[in-house]
């Protein structure tokens, strides 16, 4: 019984040192050779303020072209959204993801803030919060 443990223990610490060992890639690139078809027809619901429409597009699942229906996305302020895209080069298809892009024509707007004085203003004129003015019954 204690052979069989300790046997599956190294089995276990062998498979994962070569796990570890093995390097992750982040990205899958493949080539597509068929066109996506035409964008389909959506209609476009009214935007509520703060959120910009994301059009659907054609997504490659597999073997064959699927299509993602377009969405409302949150809009981010001095930047326009460029949406999903395919390019074609030297006879396949290459899809870019839709993306936020700066705005170039974006001026950011600068609020003045108003400047405080060192001293509150108060009843009395004097920057003293009516404390010590005339009038004060601590003066009578």
């Amino acid at each position: 019984m204690k052979n069989s443990v300790i046997a599956r223990n190294l089995l276990l610490s062998a498979l994962l040192a070569t796990a570890a060992a093995v390097p992750a890639h982040a990205q899958v690139t493949f080539n597509i050779s068929i066109a996506p078809p035409q964008p389909q027809y959506e209609f476009i619901p009214q935007s509520t303020p703060g959120y910009v429409w994301a059009p659907g597009y054609w997504a490659w699942h597999g073997d064959r072209y699927v299509w993602v229906r377009g969405r409302s996305i949150l809009q981010r302020t001095g930047y326009n959204w460029e949406p999903d895209r395919w390019e074609q080069r030297d006879g396949r298809y290459f899809r870019h993801a839709g993306n936020w892009a700066r705005d170039p024509g974006y001026k950011a707007v600068k609020v003045k803030k108003e400047k405080q004085s060192k001293h509150r203003d108060d009843d009395d004129g004097q920057g003293n919060g009516g404390k010590h003015g005339k009038g004060n019954k601590h003066d009578r």
